[in-house]
């Protein structure tokens, strides 16, 4: 395909250079928001007469013509096009003569790039908004059946104090809700239109930045030129949203790695989120897990190496920028692959109550209420955790829980201890006792829950 850019030289380079120089392989996916926004660009050419009405109308539907055969498959991507602008510039022309050439009047590639970009990352963190939002239904839909469910909490990876599953999920809940609201900030700054910035300085023409940006949908215009061309913070922001949602959804899946392992069985996951052993028929493999788990540095990758192609970069645009693509396209096919499957593979899990709660008791994470039970009867509390740690000791020699020990022998440690103590000491009671907002308790539980109902529906 003949270079449009010819001129200053005779647009022939050399095919290695070619083919490192070129886009289209990645930049294709841009196809329906190029189109989009040169259609944009004859109306707003029209309206402030820079062309005729007829010409513009010809190269609408010129341009959606081209769209729809893309769509369709009748128009097949030629790769050896510099990149997308360009092949459908050079369609455009020959399908409706020397008017198509008229397209580009007042803008340039790099505007027309940097529009490309906003308009596909605002597509797109719509998208993972709602993907979000199904993963937040799918979390809530199993608190709610777990409200009650009592689970060791742990501090360091050891059995801390008693907390319900369904508060323990609630906090990826939180954690989701915060990665839901990121996305939505960011649009603010992706809602930005740069057309018009042209090559960086502008146009002499008398253009209408307002009228296409609103025929696009934009909320705002960039107020200068140079900016508009060399901005990629919109994107550097985007892949930082999505590094921690990954991050989030890494800690969440190492979790349920640990839960479904023999050691917890705390969970299981359906087998169709699991894969065999090809030579031990034993095994259930949490494999959609670990890969989430192990995407998320792919995702991390991207935004590194985006902040340091930008890093050193003079104004305005440079060919360096070309790099933005590959990163921001990687991330979003990851998040998207990652939440596609995380949200059923959370939906269909089966949780292990009693496992759970056994974990509990043999954890002795109700130390903390003896403790407090003594202080309640008047003891100082460093002598009341000494007295607690020595029954703990008594209890793990013996192999008994803090439940099966009998009175009499609670009144070998203190003549404080009575028949009370037992509900004190229960985990439900535990549980029960945390009322504080945003605790564990039952009732703060099923709070938070609404909670996070009436954010996914706000």
């Amino acid at each position: 395909m003949a270079k449009m850019w010819a001129g200053r030289t005779d647009g022939v380079v050399s095919k290695i250079a070619d083919d490192f120089n070129s886009s289209i392989k990645f930049d294709c996916r841009m196809y329906e928001q190029d189109i989009k926004g040169s259609m944009a660009h004859a109306l707003m050419l029209a309206y402030k007469n820079i062309i005729s009405q007829t010409e513009a109308d010809t190269l609408i539907a010129g341009l959606e013509e081209i769209l729809a055969d893309i769509k369709s498959g009748k128009l097949e991507i030629d790769f050896t096009a510099e990149d997308i602008h360009m092949f459908v510039e050079q369609v455009l022309t020959e399908r409706v003569g020397e008017v198509g050439k008229k397209i580009h009047t007042a803008r340039s590639r790099n505007d027309q790039v940097a529009l490309d970009m906003r308009l596909y990352l605002r597509q797109e963190s719509y998208s993972i908004i709602a993907k979000i939002e199904e993963l937040l239904k799918s979390i809530i839909t199993i608190a709610e059946q777990h409200v009650k469910t009592i689970m060791p909490g742990y501090t360091h990876l050891q059995r801390a104090q008693p907390i319900t599953f369904g508060h323990h999920l609630l906090a990826y809940a939180m954690m989701l809700l915060r990665d839901k609201d990121r996305f939505l900030d960011t649009l603010k700054r992706i809602d930005i239109s740069p057309i018009g910035s042209c090559a960086l300085a502008g146009t002499t023409y008398e253009t209408d930045r307002g009228f296409e940006a609103e025929k696009l949908g934009f909320k705002e215009i960039c107020q200068n030129s140079i900016d508009g061309i060399s901005d990629r913070d919109f994107c550097i922001e985007f892949l930082s949203n999505a590094s921690i949602l990954m991050m989030h959804l890494s800690r969440f899946s190492e979790e349920i790695i640990l839960w479904s392992s023999w050691e917890f069985k705390f969970v299981e996951l359906s087998n169709e989120y699991t894969t065999g052993s090809s030579i031990m028929p034993q095994k259930k493999n949490s494999d959609m897990a670990e890969l989430v788990r192990g995407k998320t540095g792919r995702v991390y990758g991207d935004l590194m190496a985006l902040l340091t192609t930008l890093k050193g970069l003079p104004l305005a645009y440079n060919k360096d920028m070309q790099e933005d693509k590959e990163s921001v396209f990687d991330a979003v096919d990851t998040i998207n692959m990652c939440l596609d499957v995380f949200a059923p593979m959370v939906a269909t899990i089966k949780v292990f109550k009693e496992n759970m709660l056994l974990a509990a008791q043999k954890g002795f994470i109700n130390a903390t209420d003896l403790a407090d039970y003594l202080v309640k009867k008047g003891l100082p509390f460093r002598s009341a955790y000494k007295i607690s740690g020595s029954i703990v000791a008594k209890c793990i020699q013996e192999g008994k829980v803090l439940e099966t020990l009998t009175l009499q022998e609670y009144k070998q440690f203190s003549d404080l201890f009575e028949e009370d103590l037992y509900q004190e000491i229960s985990l439900t009671t535990c549980v029960e006792k945390r009322i504080s907002y945003g605790g564990t308790s039952f009732s703060s539980v099923e709070k938070q829950i609404e909670y996070v109902k009436g954010k996914i529906n706000g």
